[in-house]
Parts: structure tokens; C-alpha cells; sequence
């Protein structure tokens, strides 16, 4: 869900603004590349589990840092609107 939806608190609303944050059924919160890779898991990715563990989760997350505060620089790569006629 949209964090902009939610009734948070001043400090979560900022930290949602920097990063993705999951939290899980049973109350848990991952934020940041660690949250990447478990919405990657629970989509089947089983592969991504080695990258939990030191030191392939410090990759993960400073290649998140990068990619998350360089949003629109990514964005104009990654999301480009193409059509089917070219």
C-alpha cells in the first residue's frame, strides 16, 4: 500500500519516503535492499537467498542507496513509455 495512504507517524512518513519498508504478517519491518529481496523470495525468486547474508547483503543495500536516491535518473531508463507501434 501507498505510505502517502496510511495514518503513520512523522518519523515513519519520512522514512517511507526514503525507502521501501515491508512489514511482514507477523509485525516484522524490513526497509531498504532487505525488503527488495523478500518481496523478491515470496515472488519465487529462490535464488536471492545467499544475498541475505554478509557481505552480498552490504552490495545489495549500497546498491539500493544508490539506485533509491537517484530515482529519476534510473527512471528515464527503466520506465520509458513505449508503445507497440515503435
Amino acid at each position: 500500500m501507498p505510505y502517502q495512504e496510511q495514518a503513520l507517524s512523522a518519523e515513519l512518513r519520512s522514512a517511507c519516503a526514503r525507502s521501501i519498508h515491508l512489514v511482514h504478517p507477523d509485525g516484522r519491518m524490513e526497509r531498504g535492499g532487505l525488503a527488495v529481496l523478500s518481496i523478491l523470495q515470496a515472488l519465487g525468486w529462490w535464488w536471492v537467498l545467499p544475498f541475505r547474508w554478509p557481505p552480498m547483503i552490504w552490495v545489495v543495500e549500497l546498491m539500493y542507496w544508490v539506485v533509491a536516491r537517484n530515482r529519476l535518473f534510473f527512471s528515464r531508463f527503466l520506465f520509458t513509455n513505449r508503445d507497440a507501434g515503435g
